[in-house]
């Protein structure tokens, strides 16, 4: 069936199957062709934004032909099939390109901080689209396609011009409005679900530093220790008792704690250290080299006492082949924990809390993530130290 000839030409051969065929023979149908379209690589705009999208074009398309046009726009069925179906299909290639420029402004300008200078670009898009849609519609295929030649009159006024940019303009900041409404709740619902997954991981957190403050392992370990010092070396056993407080006084004053001096923990290293050193003797050695610039630096509490003790639990300890455990500063300064790798024969259970627990504080102070190497025959953590000023 032909509708129309003259200057343009529209052919619309069978156009009661027209519709059918719209229909995606590999089984979906327009709904999901729409949605796939718009979730392409360099769109990427949500379902939501896409419905909302199309809801706006349902009602300003047919309301723009009929300001546009008049009358002759719902009285002759021959115009309105035309004209309804041109615009829509150039409106709709139109939000294709306009997904794509919005796509870009939110991946130059994704923060909330930000959301005045992207209202401004979305709407400068929003408005130019509209503009050069209609200009194209109104003033291009209509006049091809002799839509005018079939109206008996058609003269403009001045008054529907500007109801023409009055919709144009309405519908830029409808769709601003809701679209930056939809954005902006997303980004607070994902900011408020990362909050509580902090919360929970900073729960678990502290849990896991109060099952080490009365780990009964370590207690009942450095008790036998205590035990046969007293029989055979009480002048030691004393000094054992010592650092034992030292160490357990520090577990419990850095329990609320997020942050502490570097200086304070190779203090208390060092105290756990002499503990360690009591227990295996030659077997184990611990090596510090931080210059004293460093040591007022921050870092996350227990961070040196669980890698010194993740060293112990997986290597073998002998007096002839002792584990070096060294502490030094990198020329970047960041803090550097390593060991000489000499595994058990025997398989250790390890569940990794150790350096799950420095990772998750470091996370939760929105700080870059201790780096874990094993190479070489040496097993090394790297992690930032902080400024002072942080505190």
């Amino acid at each position: 069936m032909i509708l129309f000839k003259g200057r343009g030409l529209i052919a619309f051969q069978g156009l009661s199957g027209c519709i059918p065929t719209l229909r995606i023979r590999a089984g979906f149908g327009m709904k999901t062709f729409i949605h796939r379209l718009f979730s392409l690589p360099f769109i990427q705009l949500s379902g939501a934004n896409v419905w909302m999208l199309l809801g706006i074009v349902s009602w300003t398309v047919p309301l723009g032909n009929f300001v546009w046009l008049g009358k002759p726009y719902i009285q002759n069925g021959k115009i309105f099939l035309v004209t309804t179906s041109a615009s829509y299909l150039i409106v709709f290639g139109g939000l294709l390109i306009q997904a794509v420029l919005i796509r870009r402004i939110i991946s130059h300008y994704p923060g909330i901080e930000q959301t005045p200078k992207r209202i401004a670009l979305e709407l400068g898009v929003f408005v130019l689209m509209n503009t050069v849609v209609t200009v194209l519609i109104f003033w291009g295929v209509y006049k091809q396609v002799g839509v005018y030649e079939r109206m008996a009159t058609f003269a403009p006024t001045f008054s529907t011009y500007v109801t023409i940019g009055c919709i144009s303009i309405t519908a830029s900041f409808l769709t601003v409005g809701l679209y930056e409404s939809y954005y902006t709740f997303q980004k607070w619902k994902e900011k408020t679900l990362m909050a509580e997954a902090y919360k929970r991981e900073a729960l678990v957190n502290q849990l896991e530093i109060l099952k080490n403050q009365v780990n009964p392992h370590f207690l009942f370990n450095s008790l036998n220790v205590l035990s046969m010092l007293i029989t055979e070396e009480p002048r030691q056993a004393e000094q054992f008792v010592e650092q034992l407080a030292r160490v357990y006084r520090y577990l419990l004053q850095t329990n609320d704690q997020d942050l502490t001096y570097l200086s304070q923990e190779l203090d208390f290293i060092e105290a756990y250290y002499h503990l360690l050193r009591t227990r295996y003797q030659q077997g184990v050695e611990l090596s510090i080299e931080v210059a004293a610039s460093y040591r007022e630096w921050l870092l996350p509490p227990l961070t040196l006492q669980l890698l010194v003790e993740n060293a112990v639990k997986h290597n073998r300890i002998q007096p002839h082949q002792p584990l070096r455990i060294t502490i030094d500063v990198t020329a970047e300064g960041w803090l550097r924990v390593g060991n000489n790798l000499q595994r058990k024969t025997t398989r250790v259970v390890s569940h990794q809390v150790g350096l799950a627990n420095i990772a998750s504080k470091y996370r939760l102070l929105a700080q870059p993530e201790p780096i874990i190497s094993d190479t070489d025959g040496h097993f090394v953590v790297t992690m930032p130290l902080l400024a002072p000023a942080v505190i």
